[in-house]
């Protein structure tokens, strides 16, 4: 009988335990679709400083600690390796993206029920396997989600839940020249998530589609990320470069009001009825908890208790760390499943002109 008992039992005590009982700071995002979330993304997270190079006021280990969950990174292959760059190595290099990715994996190791997003920006055209070697070295091979394909459909992502119960909780995104049968965890960004425009100097937010695949599922199948950062230009020795607006964070970073994160959703809601999957921002707690406030109300769960405080570059004016600016509209909050109407044509790319050589980065330094 004993026997019997052992027998029927070893099948259920085979069976892995399911950790995930809480994922990204809310239970009911176990069962989320990783598709069917909304993260706050840095933009070039690794261009930390106060210089117009730069993007961020913290470091990575301070944004994931705050509750960024995708980060956005261009790489620039140099003589020592890849190396994290804005535009030229010669304007900003933060170093070794190994290095970087070492901090990453300290931190998911530390806070395994966390998924996290990186998007890699692969400004040189490198071929997928010059990155895998990062990816080792920092132990981030085997912590990165491997799709079952290498385009998917909304429907088709896993879990939260289940990312975190298998380890896999770290998402990547190529822009170009991924290649799923070498690297698979390299995910083809354009073939699985589209972009609207960057470098954007007004704030209408139209939320065209901007970059996508002409392969894999149609844009109103695919995930989306949304540029909200706005940019101002700045000309210096007969170059037009795009640099972050500053003076308008209290606005751009707010969770409602005009030209904020609300109301950027709203204009992509009503053309796909549903909510963005990353929204990236510049300088992202400028505006204290405001993000992270807008992001939880799109995901349907409480807003986080942490306080963010603000860096060195912090929001003036109406908006300040409530995170709401004049005149505030109501943020939509629906769920990312596919809409039926995409209602958009696509944008023209903004203007992006390199300033390189060792005259224009001293002046820009």
């Amino acid at each position: 009988m004993r026997f019997s008992i052992a027998l029927a039992l070893a099948p259920l005590l085979a069976l892995p335990a399911l950790a995930a009982s809480v994922c990204n700071g809310d239970a009911s995002l176990c069962t989320r679709l990783y598709s069917n979330v909304t993260y706050i993304g840095a933009h070039d997270s690794y261009a930390v400083g106060q210089s117009i190079t730069d993007n961020q006021d913290k470091d990575v280990t301070a944004q994931l600690n705050d509750g960024i969950r995708a980060l956005q990174i261009q790489t620039h292959n140099t003589s020592s390796g890849i190396h994290l760059c804005h535009t030229s190595c010669a304007l900003l290099d933060a170093g070794l993206l190994s290095d970087y990715l070492t901090k990453v994996k300290t931190w998911l190791d530390a806070n395994p029920n966390e998924v996290v997003t990186l998007v890699l920006v692969n400004i040189d055209n490198l071929p997928a396997t010059a990155f895998a070697s990062a990816f080792q070295t920092a132990g981030l091979d085997k912590k990165s989600f491997v799709p079952k394909a290498a385009s998917n459909t909304i429907s088709d992502w896993p879990t939260l839940g289940s990312l975190i119960d298998a380890g896999t909780n770290l998402v990547t995104f190529l822009n170009y020249n991924a290649d799923f049968t070498a690297v698979p965890y390299l995910i083809d960004e354009f073939t699985n998530m589209w972009e609207d425009a960057y470098n954007v100097v007004d704030q209408e937010w139209g939320c065209a589609v901007n970059r996508s695949s002409n392969t894999g599922p149609s844009p109103n199948q695919k995930m989306y990320m949304i540029n909200h950062f706005l940019d101002k230009t700045w000309n210096i020795l007969g170059n037009v470069a795009f640099i972050p607006d500053k003076d308008k964070l209290n606005e751009t970073n707010a969770a409602t009001g005009p030209g904020s994160i609300g109301f950027h959703v709203n204009n992509c809601v009503l053309l796909y009825q549903r909510n963005p999957n990353i929204i990236l921002l510049d300088y992202y707690d400028s505006n204290g908890n405001a993000p992270f406030v807008a992001a939880a109300q799109l995901n349907g769960v409480a807003a986080p208790t942490n306080s963010i405080t603000p860096g060195s570059i912090s929001a003036t004016g109406s908006a300040g760390a409530s995170g709401t600016g004049p005149a505030s509209p109501s943020m939509s909050v629906s769920s990312n499943k596919p809409g039926a109407a995409m209602g958009a044509t696509p944008a023209g790319l903004g203007l992006v002109v390199a300033i390189v050589g060792v005259a224009i980065s001293a002046v820009l330094v």
